[in-house]
């Protein structure tokens, strides 16, 4: 870690220079407030608890003390603090720990669909909510039943529904629902749901255009999507692929990714028909999501096709449900080591790509999943997405990079939000993206830098944010070429219409 002196001073003004500021970044909840115009992280440190050893099993049959091996930062450890963090949520109050780690426990406990949300928004909310942080006028105070209101109000009108699990749920700072990044993510508010960019589609990257058979998008030459489901562990409101994944809501009818080996044996003979092809990414939906039978069918078909040198797990399961990696109980986990494992054998690689957005959604099981992974050889490397009032200023995503290279997770992407329907709220202007990476380049290794990118519309692919052809900020239009996926043709992004947070 560099001394604080040389950071930029927008850094030094919002990162404690002291060496407890990584650790307060590790177990801190971050809350963004905007004051004239500046944006302002306030940490608030977590309670620590003593460490206890927490054994697990691994697909060999070892034996490893999570907890107890890497230092983070200087001061604290994988797993250190072991605050029952779900107890603030009054319905978990008497959880215990042996309960909330438990897979099944987390599925059953998942909260879905509107009748489910409302009654859990009731039984968790205060009576008060504080008002919008806004950066030009005072705004109310909510009371529950207003908050209750708006989101059911959200829901008639959003194209994605809302599922969470309690791993989720129990990082949302319920007392401060109105500003909290992790709530802004996944549960919409009809009073800051803004009109749509009339540019904006449900395919903004024209996946459907690019599948040479259903479900396998083929867009670059030597890789493919391989779209295996289309349920996710949660559904967020920022999905690209929010005309498949998520069931039917009132404004959107999905074209739904179903599972099945007849739909699979057509991806994989294509595969295999194509030799061009070595690098696939299992998505969907979520891996997660394959039963650990399906994750190893799949996976141990594709290794076996000679041209495939790569396969990458695509799943948000370690940053919503990291209590899955860890249940020796589940077989998912032991799945995918095992493929991991016939891989490196194979002199192929199996990764997992995962996608934290704010440091927040970090808590100590995280820190024993990450933890074990890594003693396992897991190659892990996380994908962040750009949303405004969520991460969209220096501070928050250093602290998010900076904690996920010490769980060796390798920061591998920041992507532009794609231009869906329903999110205008969420979407940032290119200039924003550009600043961050200015702001935070030369204060993080550069092997941990990820790449600030933007996935152009239209089926261009992923592009440096700056390396646009043109951009007008008035207009907010930029122009963008892909030589090595289409020539000379020309692609188009559009900041959003307005980048005023409700």
């Amino acid at each position: 870690m560099m001394p604080t002196g040389r950071l930029p001073s927008l850094l030094k003004q919002q990162i404690p220079s002291s060496s407890k500021a990584v650790a307060l970044c590790h177990v801190a909840r971050l809350s963004k407030a905007r004051v004239s115009g500046l944006v302002v992280v306030q940490l608030r440190r977590a309670s620590t608890s003593n460490t206890t050893e927490h054994k697990h099993t691994g697909p060999d049959g070892d034996t490893a003390n999570v907890g107890h091996i890497l230092t983070i930062g200087q001061n604290s450890l994988p797993g250190q603090s072991r605050t029952p963090y779900w107890r603030t949520v009054k319905i978990w109050q008497d959880i215990t720990e042996e309960q909330f780690m438990n897979h099944r426990w987390q599925t059953a406990n998942i909260v879905e669909h509107r009748a489910k949300l409302i009654k859990f928004l009731h039984s968790t909310l205060p009576a008060k909510i504080p008002p919008a942080i806004s950066d030009d006028k005072v705004q109310p105070t909510w009371t529950r039943e207003e908050f209750v209101n708006d989101v059911e109000e959200g829901m008639k009108v959003a194209p994605m529904n809302v599922r969470l699990t309690p791993h989720i749920l129990s990082v949302v700072d319920w007392a401060d629902a109105l500003n909290d990044p992790i709530r802004r993510q996944f549960i919409p508010l009809k009073s800051t749901i803004v009109p749509d960019h009339p540019k904006l589609t449900l395919d903004s990257l024209h996946e459907e255009e690019d599948m040479p058979v259903k479900n396998l998008v083929h867009r670059y030459p030597d890789k493919v999507l391989f779209l295996a489901t289309s349920v996710c562990p949660v559904y967020c409101r920022y999905c690209t692929r929010s005309y498949a994944v998520g069931g039917h809501t009132s404004t959107i009818k999905k074209n739904s990714i179903k599972p099945g080996r007849s739909r699979w044996e057509e991806m994989f003979k294509y595969i295999e028909q194509t030799p061009v092809i070595q690098d696939v990414v299992l998505s969907g939906g979520d891996s997660y999501y394959l039963q650990p039978e399906q994750l190893r069918e799949i996976g141990e078909r594709l290794l076996s096709i000679p041209n495939v040198k790569r396969l990458r797990v695509a799943t948000k399961g370690l940053a919503v449900s990291p209590v899955r990696i860890l249940d020796r109980s589940d077989g998912w986990t032991n799945t995918f080591l095992s493929l991991s494992n016939q891989g490196r054998k194979l002199g192929k690689q199996v990764a997992i790509h995962t996608h934290f957005n704010h440091p927040n959604e970090i808590t100590w099981i995280t820190e024993l999943a990450a933890q074990y992974l890594f003693e396992q050889g897991v190659i892990v490397r996380n994908q962040t997405v750009l949303l405004r009032g969520v991460n969209d200023n220096a501070a928050t995503m250093s602290a998010l990079i900076r904690k996920l290279a010490e769980l060796n997770i390798t920061p591998y992407y920041v992507y532009q939000s794609d231009m869906v329907k329903g999110i205008e709220d969420l979407r940032t202007p290119l200039y924003t993206i550009n600043e961050l990476e200015k702001q935070i380049r030369g204060t993080i290794a550069g092997f941990m830098m990820p790449s600030f990118i933007v996935d152009v519309p239209g089926g261009g692919g992923k592009r440096l944010a700056n390396s646009f052809e043109s951009y007008d900020r008035e207009s907010g239009l930029s122009t963008w070429k892909a030589p090595g996926v289409s020539g000379d043709e020309i692609y188009e992004y559009y900041d959003p219409i307005t980048t005023t947070i409700a």
